[in-house]
C-alpha cells in the first residue's frame, strides 16, 4: 500500500487482466469494420505485441495502471470500427 513499485500480489492481480486486454485488441483488429489492408493488419498487431511486452516488463504500478488504461482507451475505438487516434494531447 502506498508503494511505488508493484508486489508479487500486483503483478498477479493485473494479469488475467493485462491479457485479457491484449486478446481482445488483437481480436477487434480483426474486425471487417476496420478500413485495413491484411498488410496493416499485422502491422498494427505488431505494434500492440511491442506494448504490450515492454508493459510486461514493468514493475512500476502507475505504468501497469497507464498501460490498462491505454489499452481500453483503444478498445473503446475498435468496438466501434474506428482506429484509435495515434497521438493524445
Amino acid at each position: 500500500m502506498g508503494w511505488i513499485w508493484a508486489t508479487v500480489e500486483d503483478l498477479g492481480r493485473n494479469r488475467a487482466r493485462v491479457l485479457s486486454l491484449y486478446r481482445q485488441i488483437l481480436r477487434s483488429l480483426n474486425s471487417p469494420a476496420l478500413p485495413l489492408s491484411f498488410a496493416a493488419r499485422l502491422a498494427k498487431k505488431a505494434e500492440v505485441r511491442a506494448m504490450f511486452w515492454v508493459g510486461s516488463d514493468e514493475r512500476s504500478v502507475h505504468n501497469i495502471c497507464d498501460l490498462i488504461d491505454a489499452a481500453e482507451y483503444s478498445l473503446s475505438f475498435l468496438r466501434k470500427g474506428q482506429l484509435p487516434p495515434r497521438h493524445i494531447n
